[in-house]
């Protein structure tokens, strides 16, 4: 009467081989390696400081309803006074600046 399966190959396998092979059945299969993508920014410098001063603006509203938002025991509190600096910053001067386009297309 067999003792268990017949070996696959030409001869029976050791424990280690069939440890490995154990483990590589259980191993997730590897995932793909992403191709290197150059995410270049299209936009131009004008748009992007544009873009960047809208999302500053945006967060200083968003910090003045936190700040308003605060209980009354914590308006002394570091994290108060962080809030007041940043709602306090004059943003009106980055919207209203247009930066130079360069190379003489002013």
């Amino acid at each position: 009467m067999p003792r268990g399966r017949r070996p696959e190959g030409d001869h029976a396998l050791s424990n280690a081989e069939r440890q490995a092979s154990y483990r590589a059945r259980l191993a997730p299969p590897p995932l793909p390696t992403p191709h290197p993508r150059s995410c270049a920014d299209r936009r131009s410098r004008p748009q992007r400081w544009r873009d960047a001063v809208a999302v500053l603006l945006a967060l200083q509203v968003e910090y003045a309803a936190w700040l308003e938002a605060l209980p009354e025991n914590l308006h002394d509190s570091p994290t108060a006074h962080a809030l007041e600096a940043i709602v306090t910053l004059d943003l009106d001067t980055l919207a209203d600046t247009d930066p130079p386009r360069g190379y003489g297309r002013d």
